[in-house]
């Protein structure tokens, strides 16, 4: 599957590929360490790559490439830096409900900013209080008049200090549970938003996650995403697409692992010898290989189930989710396990790939909750062969 890429595909990777290296890498520490948002960066990269529109259907001003494409840029750029990666493609998850239920009117106003590379837009879903238990969300939106008014809170909102605007799930009728829930786009000047606490994360540091408060947040009827009451059924279509995305994140963190600790067992030498040449350390580096390969197989398989609209998407993204996110950090732990006393150390790259894999694990759905949906998903295909 990975290897029958076309041209276009192969120019795409290739371009990301050289940027990342002259670009991104050799300034990943430095960002970690400040934990500050490479906003110079970012915006060189807007301006110069030109891929901010690339799944943006051509008649909105985009690109018109789908997952695939999408991918092959999002694990080259992991491979560089996770966090970087996320500074810039944040938006390819905000934009999603957009794409996903907005009218024709809806995507030409909010998504052409986007290929500009003048708009990035935060997808705002999790709160305190509700993670995976999306359902248990307590954000509202009443209706009054032609507008709505949101109060509520959202946690945990990847690239919500650098966002021009938000996708927000809210109820509009809880009483009818998922039924009732509603998205909207809210600019980030809109009076009642607030982009409060800046957390202070274990890894991806450089990518700023904040809590977004709405306190009698009023945005006219007009910012109603598709229709009312279907903003459930946006959001698990959007969070099944992006799945893929964030399993390419996971196979550039692992290369990333596997290229450092493969470099360092060609040069660090113990007992007279390169550690390369010891078996202990040469299996490592195979299951690495494995899992990096394997788990490039199994993102293309999701990312181009997702371009044909298969009906076995969730179950493919969910499994390419859960096995290489969890692959990352088996990758980063050996890594540093390779590195020796130097990889526990700031020093060394492979601290900051193992700080940053953790999160894979967590974000847009747990490894936990992808495992309760591939068994959903074995057990209904059960049920059908009686």
């Amino acid at each position: 599957m990975y290897q029958s890429l076309s041209e276009d595909q192969i120019q795409i990777r290739d371009l990301i590929r050289e940027f990342t290296k002259k670009e991104i890498a050799p300034v990943a520490i430095e960002y970690d360490q400040k934990n500050e948002h490479p906003t110079e960066l970012i915006n060189k990269m807007r301006r110069e790559l030109g891929i901010n529109g690339l799944t943006i259907p051509v008649e909105y001003g985009g690109m018109g490439y789908g997952s695939v494409e999408q991918c092959l840029v999002t694990e080259e750029m992991s491979r560089g830096c996770l966090a970087i990666a996320l500074c810039f493609g944040y938006t390819g998850l905000g934009q999603l409900p957009i794409l996903k239920g907005g009218t024709d009117a809806q995507k030409k106003k909010w998504l052409e900013p986007v290929v500009a590379g003048e708009h990035g837009i935060s997808f705002c879903l999790s709160e305190p209080g509700a993670g995976s238990d999306v359902p248990g969300m307590s954000t509202k939106a009443v209706k009054k008049g032609d507008k709505y008014i949101i109060n509520g809170a959202k946690q945990w909102i990847t690239g919500a200090g650098d966002a021009n605007a938000f996708t927000v799930f809210a109820y509009t009728d809880k009483n009818r549970g998922t039924r009732g829930v509603s998205c909207f786009y809210v600019p980030r000047d809109t009076p009642g938003l607030t982009v409060a606490k800046k957390e202070d994360k274990l890894g991806i540091r450089a990518s700023s996650t904040h809590q977004v408060i709405f306190e009698d947040c009023e945005v006219s009827s007009e910012f109603l995403i598709g229709k009312e009451n279907l903003g459930f059924i946006y959001a698990l279509h959007t969070l099944n697409a992006s799945r893929p995305f964030v399993a390419a994140m996971g196979v550039g963190v692992a290369q990333c692992a596997l290229d450092h600790a493969a470099r360092y067992s060609r040069e660090r030498e113990q007992f007279g010898q390169k550690i390369g040449t010891f078996q202990a350390v040469q299996h490592m580096l195979a299951d690495m290989s494995i899992i990096v390969e394997t788990g490039r197989e199994i993102t293309m398989k999701a990312a181009r189930l997702s371009d044909n609209g298969d009906p076995n998407l969730a179950k493919y993204s969910a499994i390419a989710k859960a096995y290489t996110s969890e692959g990352a950090m088996k990758c980063a732990l050996d890594a540093v396990q390779i590195f020796g006393g130097y990889g526990y150390t700031k020093e060394y790259p492979v601290e900051k790939l193992m700080r940053d894999a953790k999160i894979l694990c967590i974000f847009e759905g747990t490894t936990q909750i992808q495992k309760n949906e591939i068994a959903a998903y074995v057990v209904k295909e059960a049920a059908s062969q009686k």
